[in-house]
């Protein structure tokens, strides 16, 4: 998950560390604690590597000494807000084939809701990933491609687009978003009141995650204090 996942959907250029979202079960995390040895990864914040931290949706966080990957920073999570379960993620999962070997990513759905975020360099992400997808599969879309555009696009030209190419799929998820409504009518008026409405969704969303990370954070406050 994260800027890697970004980077393999072909909508970021780097990333600065790997993010990795794990199945919580005793074998997985013995797993987990053999490979971080490997790349002689150490704790370089709180709060310390203890599955009582992860399952309370906070992220532990590594740097690796190896010399093959001297220096790489590794988060590790098991709960996010606004995404499903492990198993659900991993059912719908995107396996993307390189040279070395396979990789499993979030679905771009789950990857898009894991951006739903306070964090400001997020969303121009969100609508990146968007409109990748969009421009890659156009020509010979699915209706499961065809709802995610509609229901996540961040772009106003691309959603007066897609309501012009597909009218009825877009007063079918009128409901799911409201905005989709003013769409069908491609005037300078209606342009400025979905942008309007798609900050207001973003807004939303950050509220509701600012929301969600402050007992989070209250208790990194308590940590830190701690380990002082």
């Amino acid at each position: 998950m994260g800027g890697q996942a970004c980077i393999l959907y072909g909508a970021a250029e780097f990333s600065r560390d790997v993010d990795l979202n794990i199945l919580h079960n005793d074998e997985n995390i013995n797993n987990l604690q053999q490979a971080l040895k490997e790349l002689q990864a150490d704790v370089i914040a709180v709060p310390v590597f203890k599955t009582e931290y992860l399952q309370e949706g906070l992220a532990v966080h590594f740097r690796c000494k190896t010399k093959e990957a001297e220096g790489l920073r590794i988060d590790i999570m098991t709960k996010m807000r606004n995404i499903a379960p492990f198993d659900i993620l991993w059912n719908r999962r995107t396996t993307i084939s390189l040279s070395d070997g396979d990789i499993d990513v979030l679905s771009l759905p789950d990857l898009v809701n894991s951006k739903k975020t306070q964090r400001d360099k997020d969303w121009p992400m969100i609508r990146r990933l968007v409109e990748v997808n969009y421009f890659n599969n156009r020509n010979s879309p699915t209706s499961e491609q065809i709802q995610f555009w509609i229901l996540e696009s961040r772009s106003t030209e691309l959603l007066f687009e897609l309501s012009q190419k597909y009218p009825d799929t877009v007063k079918k998820l009128i409901r799911n978003r409201p905005l989709l409504e003013l769409t069908f009518s491609n005037d300078e008026k209606n342009k400025k009141s979905v942008a309007h409405a798609i900050r207001k969704e973003e807004d939303y969303e950050r509220a509701i995650d600012a929301e969600y990370w402050l007992p989070l954070k209250k208790k990194l406050e308590i940590l830190r204090r701690q380990r002082s």
